[in-house]
Order: C-alpha cells, then sequence, then structure tokens
C-alpha cells in the first residue's frame, strides 16, 4: 500500500507517519521509486500501537523507539510484550560495570535489604502469594500497594493485605476477561496496542462503574 493507504488504515496523519520514519519508530517501506515506497499489513499494526504509546500511555518518542525495540526483541512472546507496554517490565537492564561491580553488588543487597525490610513490600508479598500470582519482582504496581497499605497503616487504619483479598479476587476475574479480549488475534503487536487501550482507557470507567455501584447499594441498604 501506498504512503496515503497507510495513513488511512492506521488513523495516523502523513506527516506524522513521516516524522516517525525519520525518527526511526516506524521501519522504512520498500522502496519503488526515488521518492515512493510500498508499505504492508505490520505498518499498520506498528503505526497504531505508536499512536497508542505516545497518545494514549503519554510515552516520549525516544522512550517509545526504546520500547519498541525492545518489543521487537521479544515479538514471539506475548507475555513479555504485554508486559513491556504496560509497564510491568523494565525496557531495558541496566549493564553491569565491571570496575564497580562489587560496590554495585554491595549497595544493591543493602537497598534490596531496606525495600525487604519495609512493611508493605512484606504485606505486598504475602498478598502475591496467598493469590499465586506471577509477577514480576519489580513491578510497578506491587511498589503501590506497598506505598498504600503503609499510608493507611500511618494513619491508624486497622487495614492489612487480607482485606485486599476479595478485591484482589475480582481484580483476577477483571484481568481474565481483559485478556479474553485479545483471543481474536495472534499478531502480537495488534494484542499490544489492543491490551494499552483497554487498560489505560477503561481504568477511569471502571473506578466510575465503582462509584456508580457503591451510590446504588448504599441506597440499598440505607436509602429511604
Amino acid at each position: 500500500m501506498r504512503i496515503s493507504e497507510l495513513s488511512r488504515r492506521s488513523g495516523v496523519p502523513i506527516t506524522t507517519i513521516k516524522h516517525y520514519l525519520r525518527e526511526g519508530l516506524l521501519p522504512p517501506g520498500r522502496a519503488t521509486a526515488a521518492t515512493q515506497a510500498e508499505y504492508e499489513e505490520s505498518h499498520v499494526r506498528r503505526l497504531r500501537l505508536i499512536r497508542a504509546l505516545i497518545g494514549v500511555r503519554g510515552l516520549s518518542v525516544n522512550a517509545t523507539r526504546e520500547l519498541l525495540s525492545a518489543v521487537s526483541e521479544h515479538e514471539a512472546d506475548t507475555h513479555q510484550v504485554l508486559g513491556l507496554v504496560l509497564g510491568a517490565r523494565p525496557v531495558t537492564e541496566p549493564e553491569p560495570d565491571l570496575e564497580s561491580e562489587s560496590a554495585s553488588a554491595s549497595a544493591s543487597a543493602s537497598a534490596s535489604a531496606e525495600e525487604n525490610d519495609r512493611p508493605g513490600i512484606a504485606a505486598a508479598d504475602a498478598l502475591l502469594t496467598e493469590m499465586g500470582w506471577q509477577v514480576s519482582e519489580h513491578a510497578p504496581a506491587k511498589s503501590v500497594i506497598a506505598e498504600t497499605l503503609e499510608t493507611l497503616r500511618s494513619l491508624g487504619v486497622d487495614y492489612d493485605w487480607r482485606s485486599l483479598l476479595p478485591y484482589a479476587t475480582l481484580a483476577e476475574r477483571t484481568a481474565a476477561h481483559d485478556l479474553d479480549q485479545l483471543d481474536d488475534t495472534t499478531d502480537p503487536l495488534e494484542q499490544a496496542e489492543r491490551a494499552l487501550l483497554l487498560t489505560v482507557l477503561l481504568e477511569p470507567a471502571l473506578l466510575a462503574l465503582r462509584r456508580l455501584a457503591q451510590e446504588d447499594e448504599s441506597a440499598k441498604r440505607y436509602g429511604g
């Protein structure tokens, strides 16, 4: 397909497509003339994912380029691709510094010990163990749970990780429903784009549904 068709299919303006080509986010098409190229279906899927990463997730062009490079390395592994685009897994692993490897290892061990000593981290680990969930060691969501539980504790609220178990069960069912919606495509880039849109765009609606359900439940229990 020509670039005009690529623009129509992907919903991305031609000027933006050319910018992504210059920045290396989008691989070049097959040259058919000095100023013309043919593009494939894979370019459409890639453009849609780029649009979602920049426009929905809010990544910069540089961050998107790094993420797409990592996605390309793991394109055959759907689990890795979804983890990357949803921010559950790091894009790059830090390069080891041989000159300071010993010092770095010591500092890392110290930081890890301090992290593990945090009551919130221990509580989050207990919750994950109870649910039997397989998650990345450095998943950002784990820290959110830890910080929330620590804040509640500092405010004198009697609320521990066990109180989150009913919510975790609901979240597990929600996650299954989320991924069920990816089953009609086997292309990892299309799955990644759809998962990103469902996650980021639906989260405000899910919170709104909770508020509406709470109002309804309050009316049933306490309403006149």
